[in-house]
């Protein structure tokens, strides 16, 4: 059985400041909203795949359990299920033991590479997602700090050289700059460096020159590294920047690349111990994000759904059995051997599969319950 277990796909979203949430009715409901979009295009993919391979969907479900509703059309019972944390679709033929009448019509007797395929339509399909919400995201615009000073703090080169609240910033070493961003990056990069800014002040354009004083702070993963900083804070001044839709769509790529980096890596941190385990989140982090977003308005919360579906995607495509990276695992096998692998060997593989995500999405529980509590 084809299917997305999304339970836990907020365990990569680590390092995050999570404050004290309310419990609130609203923020289970964006979490169904936005985990329910997700898996439906999750196995929308997958059903997609089957019916141009020509195989069969017996099934094809929102939900685990019980049903709570359901109709029949063109030989599928499409299922809205009890348990909002995944789906699944049913193919025929899934099961090797299983009796088949209709072979040609069987996702058994389907080719490696086809089969393949159906396997990667799931995640692949949350990969297409996160493209289009960022690509819609960037071409309405994205709001982004402005270059304008707020806060100039004493003992920073800034003070120093007598920048000032309400300065605004528009070159760096001789390069327009209008965001943020781009100032802090660059600022970033410079611990001990001299760095050139032009300043406004009153109408009045003038240089100043400043050294970044380097200073060790902590990343993402709690690694320490040594960053440039001049003492200065941005005032809540915001850019919309839109852009057009053929840039908008390389960005969205770009994006969507970056964040999938970021995830796999965080994978890495956390199986080197650089990450503590206590950061892996379940279904109550995502109903406390999914709300808080919500109330940030409707861009903050396309950026989550698109996070989110990254996160889908790369944790259903991790080489585990009972995941669609277990069984994409065992096609490659089979394609390198020339046969499949033994039934038995498969059985054995699923059960081990099942105890881990298991295990993972209750240790995801146990975080979210403490994390409730303040303990953490």
């Amino acid at each position: 059985m084809i299917s997305s277990v999304s339970a836990v796909t907020l365990s990569m979203l680590v390092a995050v400041d999570i404050r004290p949430y309310l419990s609130r009715l609203d923020y289970l409901l964006w979490a169904v909203v936005v985990l329910g979009v997700l898996i439906f295009v999750h196995e929308l993919g997958h059903f997609l795949v089957a019916k141009r391979a020509g195989v069969s969907v017996l099934k094809f479900s929102l939900g685990f359990g019980p049903k709570i509703a359901g109709f029949t059309r063109g030989g599928t019972e499409y299922l809205l299920s009890a348990i909002p944390l995944g789906g699944y679709v049913k193919m025929l033929g899934e099961d090797p033991k299983e009796e088949v009448a209709d072979r040609e019509r069987s996702f058994s007797a389907k080719p490696v590479g086809w089969r393949s395929l159906i396997i990667l339509a799931g995640p692949g399909s949350n990969f297409l997602l996160a493209v289009a919400i960022f690509w819609v995201v960037f071409m309405v615009g994205v709001p982004t700090l402005a270059t304008k000073v707020g806060d100039v703090m004493e003992g920073f080169p800034a003070h120093d050289a007598g920048l000032l609240r309400g300065d605004r910033i528009v070159a760096i070493d001789g390069r327009p700059i209008e965001k943020w961003e781009e100032l802090a990056t660059q600022i970033h990069k410079s611990p001990g460096r001299p760095v050139h800014l032009t300043v406004e002040r009153a109408g009045r354009a003038f240089d100043l020159t400043m050294t970044p004083k380097a200073t060790k702070q902590k990343n993402l993963f709690g690694e320490e590294q040594e960053i440039g900083l001049l003492g200065i804070a941005p005032a809540e001044e915001f850019l919309t920047e839109r852009t057009n839709p053929i840039t908008a769509f390389g960005r969205a790529v770009s994006k969507t690349f970056e964040l999938s980096r970021l995830i796999l890596l965080t994978f890495v941190k956390l199986l080197q111990g650089v990450v503590p385990a206590k950061t892996i989140g379940g279904p109550l982090l995502v109903a406390q994000m999914a709300g808080e977003q919500a109330r940030l308005g409707i861009l903050n919360l396309l950026f989550f759904a698109a996070l989110l579906s990254i996160n889908l995607a790369i944790l259903n495509l991790l080489p585990i059995p009972i995941l669609d990276g277990g069984h994409l695992f065992f096609s490659l096998i089979e394609a390198v051997r020339g046969k499949p692998i033994s039934l038995k060997k498969r059985e054995v593989a699923q059960q081990v599969g099942l105890v881990l995500l298991v295990a993972l999405m209750i240790f995801a529980f146990y975080n979210d319950i403490f994390r409730l509590l303040g303990k953490q």
